[in-house]
């Protein structure tokens, strides 16, 4: 297998043994830098030491949209399952690598690697795939005119929904139309004031409807997607908002004393439902609000959430159930 990112001579015989063209002697991209995207199981794919981060789902990670052509030396990346966000990431990973430069490109079967050595192969690359472990791994070296990049960025770039009246982005959640949760949610939202956070507020469609109080003093919209932070950003005109890209797995010292806080928590993480995140939400509310303070979610009514919100909150009601969600309310 070829799966392993490596550099230099070594990788460029192997590459040389399995039939694909390498351009360059041993040393073609020194001094260029290695990228690893999302979280490649290690059992499957080996990243090199020190490469850089540039999932837009871990906060910090550099901004792979912003790297200049063929400026890195190798890449790994765990794809996106989504098939535009997927070709969009792909596309900027075959842009920001420097032409002859290895690849590691891999998947979960069921979530995309099925389809991934053909879309390699539709933007021109030459490809190994391995199937293991319920993945598609696919390895080759970027070739010195990939096709179709263009149409690929355009196609998941940042736009602006008309219908919504809202910047967004493919792979954002929700990207294209408001979340029925959230359109339940908003039709009982009560006006709020005093300080608050939207918890997972992706591109700003709860924090627009909270901010229409004028009592509401500053509202810190948290999400843990980066395309998401950067659309409400660009949603959301008002000095009261702080968008935060961070993830709320983790303490983060501004959460205390608050007011309310108000969330459409999510319940799937690589696109694998996870009940725990939701809950990890609802205790990190509790911990973050002051004795009095209000917690407004909406979730799908299948979510286990009853459990977590009464040890939690001196009150818990149920405010609405419409189309398979519910509506709570609770008072810490």
């Amino acid at each position: 297998m070829l799966g392993k990112t490596m550099l230099g001579k070594t990788a460029c015989i192997r590459y040389r043994e399995s039939g694909i063209d390498v351009a360059g002697d041993d040393g073609l991209n020194e001094g260029l830098r290695n990228g690893v995207y999302g979280t490649p199981p290690d059992a499957l794919s080996e990243v090199v030491s020190g490469a850089i981060q540039f999932s837009p789902l871990l906060p910090g990670s550099s901004a792979l949209e912003a790297l200049e052509p063929g400026s890195l030396a190798s890449l790994t990346m765990l794809a996106p399952p989504a098939t535009i966000e997927r070709h969009y990431a792909i596309a900027l990973g075959l842009r920001a690598l420097a032409p002859g430069a290895p690849f590691t490109f891999l998947a979960p079967k069921d979530r995309g690697g099925a389809r991934l050595a053909a879309e390699l192969e539709a933007f021109g690359c030459v490809v190994q795939d391995e199937a293991r472990r319920h993945h598609r791994i696919c390895t080759g070296l970027n070739p010195a005119h990939p096709v179709g990049i263009e149409d690929a960025l355009s196609e998941g770039a940042p736009r602006f929904i008309e219908e919504l009246g809202l910047w967004s982005q493919p792979g954002v959640f929700s990207w294209d139309r408001i979340d029925p949760g959230s359109a339940l949610l908003i039709r009982h939202l009560p006006a709020l004031s005093g300080r608050g956070a939207d918890f997972g507020g992706g591109t700003g469609v709860l924090s627009q409807a909270i901010l229409t109080s004028a009592k509401v003093v500053k509202l810190s919209l948290y999400d843990i997607d980066r395309r998401a932070i950067e659309a409400a950003t660009r949603n959301i005109v008002d000095a009261r908002i702080d968008p935060r890209w961070a993830d709320l797995r983790q303490p983060d010292a501004a959460l205390a004393k608050l007011d309310f806080i108000v969330m459409n928590p999510p319940f799937h993480d690589g696109g694998a439902e996870d009940k725990t995140l939701g809950q990890t939400f609802i205790r990190r509310a509790a911990e973050s609000l002051r004795n009095g303070g209000q917690l407004w979610l909406t979730a799908n009514r299948h979510l286990p959430y009853e459990a977590v919100l009464k040890p939690l909150f001196k009150q818990v009601t149920v405010v609405a159930e419409a189309s398979g969600y519910k509506i709570f309310e609770a008072r810490k």
